[in-house]
């Protein structure tokens, strides 16, 4: 706007007084100008769960989600229809199976991630492959991890998701709404008289829960202790003997689907066992346990209840 404006002084013959106020309100409006771009286009940042700091020059448009819970969260934030690429099983809500899949949260197909030119990568800190997440780095592409070990922590990846994709307003509502619905459940029963749990995740090989998983936290929401609790793996795997030797007063389970799991029953055969003594072998849909979302609080109104009943069969 400078160089126009003294152009078109230079062919009028104005006199300098006149030329130099007009270059000084085009520099001035130029001025206003930029400082209105740059604040539109203020740099976004936020530390992921892996302790990085994720940067954004603009909110994010176009968003990959490299796990179900994570295209999950990503609508609870406000910013699912950011979303251009999801990995198999983002089945929630409806609105996700229509989105592209770029294969499962351990087999991601990178050529297609790419392909759909994303500003923003959603990944998992523990279950995508290190090795992808470093490629992506590589190729230049914003990567945020997530991993909470707390049920407080899904707030607060609702908020960071909502602050990197500008969707802050419908993030705060839904983070604020989760929060007041655990402070009642934490009200409600983390106070009653711990009930110690074995969390099954699968049968073959054995595998439980550590005391970092999240699903430990729930536990400790209903007023529970997780037998298992002192080990640090995510998802360690145990033996028979373990179990028997921790003689839980409830086992809990949840499979792969919405089915009780038949080998949750296979416990019977260790009548010896607490848990299979007072009939306290519980079923949790997995989609309300093992997703690290909003519907988690159903998940743990489920958990409470059951382990309610185990104490009310203490006798």
């Amino acid at each position: 706007m400078t160089d126009e404006s003294g152009w078109r002084a230079r062919v009028s013959g104005k006199a300098r007084p006149t030329r130099t106020k007009a270059a000084l309100r085009a520099a001035v409006a130029a001025l206003i100008l930029a400082a209105a771009s740059q604040a539109g286009r203020a740099e976004i940042a936020v530390r992921d769960d892996a302790g990085a700091e994720v940067r954004l020059p603009v909110p994010a448009r176009r968003i990959v989600s490299l796990a179900p819970h994570l295209t999950e969260l990503i609508f609870a934030a406000g910013a699912g229809d950011r979303l251009v690429g999801v990995v198999d099983f983002s089945d929630y809500p409806p609105e996700a199976r229509s989105i592209a899949h770029i294969g499962s949260f351990s087999r991601i197909d990178v050529e297609a991630l790419v392909a759909l030119k994303p500003d923003l990568v959603v990944g998992w800190k523990s279950g995508n492959p290190p090795v992808v997440i470093e490629r992506l780095r590589q190729l230049g592409l914003p990567v945020y991890l997530n991993e909470p070990e707390r049920i407080e922590d899904i707030a607060r990846t609702i908020g960071q998701l909502g602050r990197l994709a500008a969707t802050d307003s419908r993030a705060g509502a839904a983070a604020s709404s989760f929060l007041d619905r655990l402070s009642e459940l934490r009200r409600r029963h983390g106070s009653r008289p711990p009930v110690r749990v074995f969390y099954q995740v699968w049968h073959r090989p054995l595998t439980t829960i550590g005391g970092r998983q999240i699903i430990s936290d729930m536990i400790r929401l209903c007023g529970g202790e997780n037998v298992f609790g002192h080990l640090p793996a995510m998802a360690p795997t145990i033996g028979i003997e373990a179990v028997v030797a921790a003689n839980p007063e409830a086992i809990v389970a949840s499979g792969m689907d919405k089915a009780r799991p038949e080998w949750l029953d296979e416990w019977r055969r260790w009548p010896t066992l607490t848990a299979v003594r007072r009939n306290n072998l519980f079923f949790v849909p997995p989609d309300l346990m093992q997703r690290h979302v909003p519907r988690l609080l159903d998940g743990a109104e489920l958990l409470c209840r059951d382990l309610e009943t185990a104490r009310e069969r203490r006798g």
